[in-house]
């Protein structure tokens, strides 16, 4: 593997954050959704307790399907980009000055 320039290190770093703000956010929602109803009613004991373990575990799985999704497929455009098996590569410039892409 060659050396990455500090654009493609930049890139990963954002990736990175993207993947683990968003895995945050569903596995905070997920949470909420399996737990609410423990929340909603006045039973305790252990129907309460049971939600709120399911409600953690499913709130873990959300988060790391959430990252693996997002990096694998990062992982996976900067692999295609490199080799081009799926089409043409875009230009990374647009291709007249003055217009914000290609399709202006």
């Amino acid at each position: 593997m060659g050396h990455r320039s500090q654009s493609d290190r930049d890139a990963m770093t954002v990736e990175i954050g993207f993947a683990v703000l968003t895995g945050a956010l569903l596995a905070a929602a997920a949470f909420a959704m399996v737990c609410a109803p423990a929340l909603l009613s006045a039973s305790g004991g252990g129907v309460g307790r049971g939600l709120l373990m399911a409600a953690a575990a499913v709130a873990v799985l959300v988060f790391v399907g959430r990252v693996v999704d997002v990096l694998w497929r990062f992982g996976r455009r900067d692999t295609e980009r490199e080799v081009g098996r799926r089409g043409p590569v875009l230009p990374d410039q647009p291709s007249q000055p003055g217009r914000t892409s290609p399709d202006s």
